[in-house]
């Protein structure tokens, strides 16, 4: 469509004396499209589309196209057929044309079913909450820059229906721990929880999805949501609007909060700074309904609406796996150490969002700080030590022993002690007693040994041993009624008296 300056200047120019051909070549346009700017009304050129689109191709096989978008409308997301494939059907029928022409009468045909005048077919209803009534939560992606890295990372987005108030935070995965820790998260920074939480069909929370809004939850998270004592609901699939609020709150936050590209040195960090901004956030800017207050005031008022949070859920993700004979672990593409008592044996890992906790028959056998990267081997050393009491050679070349990070008292002795196998076995004869009187008794013992100036594994043994010894019974005070009128006294000069009267007898 041409601007009204290129239609002036067409009629200017045409007025001038210049021919249509000259200015179609000037101006680069059809001397057709010249005719109707030079004779439409003064400054008006307009295009009207055509009415009726011709086809001849595939008027005769019309009906039958028409029928397999039908039915492919019909099918599930997943399993519906891609336009190519309408058109190969439609080739083996005795169609002819192009699949472009297919392409251009599906999309024309797709616009008049959803769209039918009157039919409301692109309009929805506004929705209102009460206080305390509902929460929206999804999903983000978003590019940030971690200690000079770029990383994408998973936000999740809470908002509260009523007070509009957000919150967001940064996750390395969208897993199901993730999940249960922004519930517990968002629900400490609003004070509260509301009565239902309004999802998509995201695989962390919906195993399986039916026809209308019926869904099977998955167990954990259903616990998790009785546990809050909130009412999940999930969206129609590829239905959006359903959840708008929190929809719209990802757009806005991104361009808000994730543009230009983030930078810290640490994801809590990034997370501590996305905390703040909600709360600035919601003390600049107005409620969208009730334009008086703020969102932070209209999130206190809803307050004393929502449910009272009475203990933190328990969340983690648990899956089941094998120790190897080097007591590690095989979890999120990286490896843990557990305590040699688990070797070899079957243990259940209890995934959190920021670590692991690895139980062997209802105990705790190992706890980590977990790890997002992969290839990676987390060593704790005090795992290996009752292998390392048996085998102190392993100490100079143990992979978990290298750079280990001991207490300042067991650092002096192990320099003191020197190095070399003799030096090492007195060492880990000194470590072996952590497993009985504890790290903290062994610390002590080696300070004092230390300070006495003997650095001898004996010394530090003899005092641990010391230690153990049950405290001196208090002495035993006899009652004035139950004292001898006449106590024994020990005399042995008696005897030889006794003795004397004998012989001379």
């Amino acid at each position: 469509m041409l601007v009204v300056e290129t239609v002036v200047r067409i009629r200017r120019e045409f007025a001038a004396g210049k021919a249509i051909k000259a200015i179609a070549r000037d101006l680069r346009l059809s001397r057709k499209v010249v005719r109707k700017a030079i004779r439409g009304e003064e400054g008006a050129f307009s295009y009207r589309a055509r009415e009726t689109q011709p086809f001849p191709k595939i008027g005769p096989v019309r009906e039958r196209l028409e029928q397999l978008l039908v039915e492919n409308e019909a099918r599930p997301r997943r399993d519906r057929l891609k336009l190519t494939r309408v058109w190969d059907l439609l080739v083996r029928e005795g169609y002819d044309g192009s699949y472009d022409s297919v392409r251009r009468y599906a999309a024309r045909w797709r616009e008049e079913t959803r769209t039918a005048p009157g039919d409301g077919g692109m309009a929805f209803v506004p929705l209102m909450f009460q206080p305390g009534e509902a929460f929206q939560f999804d999903f983000s992606h978003e590019d940030v820059e971690i200690a000079g890295q770029p990383l994408r990372v998973k936000v999740a987005h809470v908002r509260l229906c009523a007070s509009r108030a957000i919150y967001l935070r940064a996750y390395p995965r969208e897993t199901q721990e993730m999940v249960f820790d922004a519930h517990q998260r968002a629900f400490v920074f609003f004070g509260g929880v509301p009565t239902r939480g309004i999802y998509d069909n995201m695989k962390t929370a919906v195993d399986a999805v039916f026809v209308g809004k019926e869904r099977i939850f998955n167990r954990r998270f259903l616990l998790m949501a009785d546990h809050y004592m909130f009412e999940p609901t999930a969206c129609t699939p590829a239905s959006g609007w359903e959840k708008g609020q929190v929809e719209n709150q990802v757009k806005i936050s991104r361009d808000r909060f994730f543009k230009p590209r983030l930078k810290f040195s640490s994801l809590e960090e990034l997370n501590g700074w996305l905390e703040a901004e909600c709360l600035r956030w919601a003390r600049q800017h107005p409620h969208p309904e009730q334009g008086e207050i703020t969102l932070a005031q209209a999130l206190e008022a809803e307050r004393p609406a929502l449910q009272q949070i009475l203990a933190p859920f328990d969340g983690f993700h648990e899956a089941q796996h094998a120790v190897s004979g080097t007591c590690l672990i095989t979890f999120d593409r990286n490896r843990y150490s557990v305590m040699a008592k688990a070797a070899k044996c079957s243990v259940q890992v209890r995934a959190y969002a920021d670590r692991i906790v690895v139980r062997c028959a209802g105990e705790v056998v190992a706890e980590h700080a977990r790890c997002f990267g992969r290839g990676r081997t987390i060593y704790d050393p005090w795992h290996y030590l009752p292998v390392l009491a048996r085998k102190p050679g392993a100490l100079r070349n143990g992979a978990p022993f290298l750079d280990w990070a001991l207490p300042p008292a067991l650092t002096r002795l192990r320099r003191k002690l020197g190095r070399g196998d003799e030096a090492d076995r007195r060492f880990v004869r000194v470590l072996a007693a952590v497993l009985v009187d504890g790290l903290d008794a062994v610390d002590d013992a080696v300070r004092e040994a230390l300070d006495a100036g003997a650095a001898s594994d004996d010394l530090i043994l003899t005092i641990l041993a010391r230690r153990r010894e049950p405290p001196a019974p208090a002495p035993i005070t006899t009652s004035e009624a139950l004292a001898l009128r006449h106590p024994p006294i020990a005399d042995c000069a008696r005897y030889d008296r006794l003795r004397g009267s004998r012989a001379a007898a």
